[in-house]
């Protein structure tokens, strides 16, 4: 074993020179790097002049009370030791950087997240909140999906008009949960049932939303301002049944219209509904009274106190 590592520090210590003419002319082939940070040649004079050398020393120092005779395996092992050494090296730093990259890129996206939180919570508490579809809130549970898919639905018919009422029920039913969190624990009954009754109001309101969206699709190929103006500058010249036609268009049209406009009251009325819960929620006392009294009692008692008090004021002395 001696003899061995004998060996193995005088050929480690004789592929120092080769490696160091080698690292003079290039020095990523003889000094292990990342991609990111290419060597220099001072890397190659401290490596190849100082540190191998000082590590083949110290093993034929320690080998040295075993006995002399170095062996011919220790030698071929030492000569090809850094062959090995600095490809390996040089791949586990790559593998240390692309690791230290994926954490730094983690952290990057959960201090992103961190801040499009507090940002979304400013926004609901301003009453500013804006849902975007292809990027919902962080926090978004199953009904702020939906809210969202069906906004998305709504803008792609081009239909902002009607998309903003995603963002309004969003906003209440946001309110709710902050409100509903500030009277009553997560696991109450009365916390679970209000949290529930909020969360269909507005499943039902996302599904008309998305017959919003369905009956805009529907008419989506039918030109209104091209039926009006057919119909305006070519109306003498049209056949009867093309003008029926035309007229059959905009029919359509109006009969969209006037079910949009019903859907979107029914929206109305759950935005409406969501507002009357927030505020009876908020109305309710559910922390403990600090007052050992009723306030009326306590004002009636002070007043009382005071006109008593008047009995010990003897005046000044002269």
């Amino acid at each position: 074993m001696f003899a061995l590592l004998q060996g193995f520090a005088i050929g480690l210590f004789l592929s120092c020179p080769v490696w160091f003419l080698l690292g003079m002319y290039n020095p990523r082939v003889a000094v292990p790097h990342r991609p990111d940070q290419p060597p220099r040649r001072w890397q190659v004079l401290l490596r190849y002049w100082f540190i191998v050398p000082f590590i083949a020393f110290l093993i034929w120092l320690t080998s040295l009370w075993g006995g002399w005779g170095p062996s011919l395996a220790g030698w071929l092992l030492g000569l090809g030791a850094l062959a090995v050494e600095v490809p390996l090296e040089s791949r586990w730093r790559r593998f240390r950087a692309r690791w230290q990259e994926r954490r730094r890129e983690r952290a990057r996206e959960a201090e992103a997240l961190k801040a499009r939180a507090r940002l979304e919570q400013q926004e609901r508490e301003a009453g500013l909140a804006v849902l975007d579809p292809n990027r919902p809130p962080v926090d978004a549970d199953a009904v702020v999906l939906g809210l969202c898919e069906a906004k998305g639905r709504l803008l792609t018919q081009h239909r902002p008009d009607l998309a903003v009422q995603a963002d309004r029920l969003y906003s209440r039913y946001a309110h709710v949960g902050a409100v509903l969190a500030d009277k009553f624990q997560p696991g109450e009954l009365a916390h679970q049932r209000a949290a529930g009754l909020a969360a269909e109001v507005c499943r039902n309101a996302t599904d008309q939303l998305n017959t919003m969206a369905s009956l805009l699709r529907g008419v989506a190929g039918v030109d209104g301002e091209y039926v009006q103006r057919r119909l305006s500058r070519d109306g003498g010249k049209l056949s009867t049944e093309e003008r029926e036609a035309l007229h059959r268009r905009l029919a359509l049209l109006e009969d969209t219209e006037r079910r949009l406009r019903t859907l979107s009251g029914r929206n109305e009325a759950a935005v409406t509904a969501l507002d009357d819960a927030a505020a009876s929620i908020a109305r309710l006392r559910t922390e403990p009274s600090q007052a050992s009294v009723a306030a009326d009692q306590a004002l009636r008692e002070l007043g009382r106190f005071m006109d008593q008090a008047q009995r010990y004021d003897r005046g000044e002395r002269v």
